[in-house]
């Protein structure tokens, strides 16, 4: 099949069809998950932090799978045959949903989660490969290969930054949607018609990706014999437990000009060196299907595991922002009307909605002019930006919650949290994109499925770290029997939020500066 190809940096037909389908898997997913903590509190009776903890759990593990399926689909399956039958997994799960809050009243509360993880199964497999599958329909190649696609390296570099841009954009369309309507459908007409919703909409989705199956580009992936495979990777995460017991990791410094020259022998030394991280083409099957291939995710591993902070903070707006909302009075415009706390997460999305068309065509010039650089920005640097914003949001919304505690319940209105939303949307336009971007390149063109793995599995991890945070704070500031009032207390008198957000935001600031310092170590 032929791609249609007008300037260079045009989107096919394909590939927008696919970020249309990608925008309204989030408007499902964020239909129901923006909601969650108040359904959990409200219809199940989970106390606010079992309700939190529940939630970071589930989206943590939902963002978690897409790297274990990411290998298998790079690996043993392919893209397209990848996202057809996880999209099957999704709507069951969401069916499954939709019926378990039809029928709670006869049902055990334990049994919610089964369609929650299905859901999260269905969607580990399908994000990565979706959005590696879209980028497949660029047809540029690899972008280190000059002319490569029929355009220069620059050139497909802009596509390359274009449909990031634009898939990030379309994603965060569909959340918006799913974040105020789905909210008001829920907490207004019912939650059985709030699941039901997203439900129908996935599967319209499913049946029109189905149906275009003509139109995709579908890149021959290399046979099992070819590709990394699991076996490899787990190799090298031995081979790596083994380093670090022995005291062999180093980051060389990107100004070092000396090779250590046992590169091919030492397979579990951490080398971040002046060449790029994806290094070789990776043409000998062997290498391809070795430690080689490995060893490029674990050069991955310290910026990866610097991002966790930013994944922690990026899921408040679904757990503690929104409690925090429930405590406000929710009327404005002199009662008229009143926005359901969920509602306020798409502050986020409305934020990046309107910053994203905005970016290249005004922040990246005016960032030129600062940096005297066409360019305006690295990849890592505007990973940088984006924490330093989210590092921001945080002392605002522990500002924010320090006020509210000295104002009578119900007196403060929910407009004052809209500063905190502000700041994570222009946070995300920054950091999220930023990511997307640094993981798709870093990983050769066999591996792209694995590079959004990774980037979806900071979040993942991320979301589990924010679990044990809670856990822990819950049971150092309440006591191990869970007598005293800890900073998550149900009674609103006592609870301490804006201490959890100080935390966060002490946390956050010292991942930045171990960022900063792990960016002179990478290209």
């Amino acid at each position: 099949m032929t791609t249609e190809k007008g300037s260079s940096a045009s989107l096919g037909r394909p590939c927008i069809l696919i970020i249309v389908v990608a925008g309204v898997e989030r408007f499902a997913f964020k239909g129901v998950a923006s909601n969650m903590v108040n359904y959990l509190t409200g219809v199940v009776g989970m106390s606010t932090a079992a309700a939190a903890q529940s939630v970071s759990a589930w989206v943590g593990i939902t963002s978690m799978l897409p790297l274990v399926s990411a290998v298998l689909a790079d690996s043993y399956w392919d893209r397209y045959s990848t996202v057809t039958a996880s999209s099957l997994l999704y709507v069951a799960g969401l069916a499954g949903l939709a019926s378990w809050a039809m029928l709670h009243k006869w049902m055990p509360w334990a049994t919610l989660f089964l369609p929650l993880y299905l859901i999260s199964i269905g969607q580990g497999a399908y994000n990565p490969s979706m959005q590696a599958f879209g980028a497949d329909q660029l047809d540029i190649g690899d972008e280190d290969d000059d002319g490569g696609g029929g355009g220069t390296a620059e050139e497909n570099g802009k596509v390359k930054s274009a449909f990031f841009q634009w898939w990030y954009f379309g994603i965060c369309c569909g959340s918006l949607l799913g974040n105020t309507t789905m909210s008001y459908v829920q907490d207004t007409v019912g939650w059985g018609i709030g699941f039901a919703i997203p439900c129908a909409a996935m599967a319209l989705s499913v049946a029109a990706f189905l149906c275009c199956t003509p139109l995709y580009q579908k890149i021959s992936q290399p046979r099992s014999a070819d590709r990394p495979c699991s076996e490899s990777i787990l190799r090298a995460l031995k081979s790596l437990l083994a380093s670090v017991s022995a005291g062999k990791i180093r980051l060389s410094s990107r100004h070092d000009g000396q090779d250590d020259g046992d590169d091919k022998n030492n397979a579990s030394e951490l080398e971040l060196q002046e060449k790029p991280l994806k290094l070789a083409k990776l043409t000998d099957p062997k290498e391809a299907n070795g430690l080689g291939v490995a060893k490029i995710i674990l050069r991955l591993l310290p910026i990866w595991t610097v991002l966790l902070m930013f994944a922690v903070i990026f899921q408040q707006p679904m757990t503690f922002f929104t409690k925090q909302g429930t405590l406000m009075d929710h009327r404005v415009g002199g009662g008229a009307f009143v926005i359901p706390p969920a509602t306020l997460q798409s502050t986020i999305t409305v934020s990046i909605i309107i910053l994203m068309p905005l970016y290249d065509r005004v922040i990246i010039p005016l960032i030129g002019v600062v940096t005297r650089d066409s360019k305006g920005i690295t990849v890592l640097q505007r990973i940088g930006v984006g924490m330093v914003f989210s590092v921001v949001a945080m002392v605002v919304a522990a500002l924010v919650e320090s006020r509210r505690r000295h104002v009578p319940a119900g007196q403060m209105n929910i407009a004052w949290l809209l500063p905190q939303y502000v700041l994570l949307g222009v946070s995300d336009v920054f950091a999220v994109v930023g990511m997307q971007e640094f993981f798709y390149s870093q990983v050769p063109d066999a591996m792209r499925t694995i590079g959004f793995g990774l980037y979806l599995s900071v979040f993942g991890v991320g979301s589990l770290v924010g679990t044990v945070l809670i856990a822990a704070i819950e049971v150092a500031t309440a006591g191990g029997a869970g007598k005293g009032h800890g900073w998550f207390s149900d009674d609103p008198r006592v609870e301490r939020l804006d201490n959890y957000y100080w935390f966060l935001a002490l946390l956050s600031s010292v991942s930045f500066v171990i960022f900063t310092q792990l960016c002179r170590c990478y290209n």
